[in-house]
């Protein structure tokens, strides 16, 4: 299957989504094709239950926005990115409205919540289940435009490079993957966005959607694109503990409503170590969740806000209420079990606020991309403004690019994929490699790190990685091995840029260096694959 497009964007969560209609205000004649692994909704998104935050009361401001996303994030923050992404905050919102979400209003009036870090309630939200409006009205709006084709099932294998007339490396497309045709085609155009969300699904617990393998980060840097700061992995403290199910994340918006965090034997967790207490920044929190478990042996401890009134939470919290009894547990009666679970990427493709990367043609918005907005450490909601805001300017700046792009009408592709005709040396168990890779990571890259661990887990996730590699090279695509491919490349470069920060900061504890120093106020940049030694 050999297509050509204007845009090609893989994910349809709410950064790929929003870019596309985005495109549309500027090309509306431009033909746009978006590339999703499973359907449409198996997203990030779809599962962000918080909200977004942004500045719409009187009582709050840009400034305080600004600060509290600078102190969360532990000294490496790019201010003028900050700055720029929480004053576009209002603006997308509206234009949220405009495309048919529905947040929750009471009186009249956005209803607000706040949560860790915040120092004003800021988070518009639709009930706990804003992603998914989100996404229903996106989704809708982009289903009115035909020239939008949604390939659903499809995966992306690499991104396809050519050279230009100066010899410079140029993003002309992707090669992809449809799953159930069991075929690799090539999707042509002059510009490419990744939006691929996560990569929780690297860590054994996670409140990520399965199809968050660290792909877009993976596919990048093959392609020579850099990456930073994948060293900080934010864990969500309130995951349900509940095994054998699938990851269900309970929303930091409980405590933001009076939720507490509990040990098995009735102590409240928070009191004594942070000023903010259960509203404290996600990584104090689970850092000492952590701290705590293995202290006490114990395999989780409580959140309970069974001391709120019942109606209110039931109706604040319709979603998260009706899962945890479907799991037997009601939350207006009894405090949940719950752990932290992997939930954030604050590194990723190496991108300016507005998609640019170092391969002309490319673009990144979202989750996958690292712009200096989060540093350290993400604050609270600041994940759904990021990428509204990254892509609507990606949209701008990308379109100003395809008009002053010639795209070739033979694109001169020298990076070809192909399976060998020889068999593998060895049988790959993938299923197997794959809950070892997410043991070595949640065991020895997880929330409390050593030198020693992380070196170890680099020489096993490296030879998985090895493995991988010439197993996928040497028999026909499926979704299994390519998803273990990019699971493992990501937790390579993970390791490595866990190995290069010789301190603890934000989100990135580790034992041997825990002190956070001034020399590593700086990104940890990993050199793309091609570009590795010049």
């Amino acid at each position: 299957m050999e297509k050509r497009f204007d845009f090609i964007v893989a994910g349809s969560g709410i950064a790929g989504l929003f870019y596309v209609l985005q495109v549309l205000l500027r090309q509306p004649e431009a033909r746009i094709a978006i590339v999703t692994k499973k359907a449409e909704t198996d997203t990030s998104t779809n599962r962000a239950q918080g909200g977004i935050a942004a500045v719409l009361s009187g009582a709050d401001s840009f400034d305080k926005h600004i600060e509290d996303t600078i102190a969360v994030g532990g000294g490496l923050c790019n201010r003028e990115i900050v700055e720029k992404v929480v004053q576009g905050g209002p603006v997308v919102i509206r234009e949220l409205i405009d495309f048919g979400v529905r947040f929750t209003k009471e009186n009249g009036h956005f209803q607000l919540g706040r949560e860790g870090g915040h120092s004003e309630n800021r988070v518009v939200h639709a009930a706990d289940l804003t992603g998914r409006e989100i996404e229903r009205a996106l989704l809708e709006a982009c289903r009115s435009h035909s020239n939008i084709e949604i390939y659903r099932n499809h995966a992306v294998i690499d991104l396809i490079t050519y050279p230009d007339d100066s010899g410079l490396e140029v993003c002309g497309g992707v090669f992809i993957f449809s799953e159930r045709e069991r075929t690799i085609g090539t999707f042509y155009a002059p510009v490419t966005m990744l939006a691929t969300g996560g990569l929780g699904q690297i860590y054994q617990f996670n409140t990520n959607p399965t199809i968050a393998t660290g792909d877009g980060v993976a596919v990048a840097w093959r392609a020579g694109v850099a990456v930073a700061n994948l060293e900080f992995i934010q864990f969500h403290p309130t995951t349900l503990y509940s095994p054998g199910r699938w990851p269900f994340l309970i929303s930091e918006a409980v405590r933001g409503e009076g939720g507490r965090l509990k040990t098995v034997d009735g102590r409240y967790l928070m009191d004594g170590v942070h000023e903010l207490k259960d509203l404290a920044p996600r990584d104090v929190i689970a850092y000492e969740i952590d701290r705590e478990l293995k202290a006490s042996g114990e395999e989780f401890v409580f959140l309970d806000i069974s001391d709120g009134d019942p109606e209110f939470v039931r109706k604040r919290f319709p979603n998260i209420y009706r899962e945890c009894l479907r799991r037997g547990f009601d939350i207006t009666k009894r405090p949940v079990p719950v752990v932290p679970g992997a939930h954030y990427a604050c590194g990723g493709i190496v991108a300016s606020v507005d998609g640019t990367t170092e391969l002309r043609g490319l673009f990144a918005a979202g989750e996958v991309a690292h712009t200096g907005m989060h540093g350290a450490n993400r604050l609270a909601s600041n994940s759904l403004l990021e990428a509204v805001v990254m892509a609507k300017l990606a949209a701008g700046a990308s379109s100003e690019y395809f008009d002053n792009t010639e795209f070739p009408s033979q694109v001169p592709i020298d990076n070809a994929l192909y399976s060998s005709l020889r068999r593998p040396q060895k049988r790959l168990l993938i299923a197997h490699n794959r809950r070892q890779l997410n043991r070595i990571m949640s065991d020895f890259a997880g929330i409390v790190r050593t030198k020693d661990h992380l070196s170890l887990a680099l020489e096993k996730v490296t030879q998985i990685c090895d493995d991988v590699e010439q197993y996928f090279l040497a028999t026909p695509a499926n979704y299994n091995i390519l998803e273990l491919r990019n699971m493992a490349t990501t937790a390579r470069l993970i390791i490595e840029s866990a190995l290069q920060r010789k301190e603890s900061r934000g989100l990135h504890h580790i034992q041997d260096y825990p002190e956070t120093k001034a020399a590593f106020a700086h990104d940890t940049v990993v050199a793309g694959k091609q570009r590795k030694g010049d």
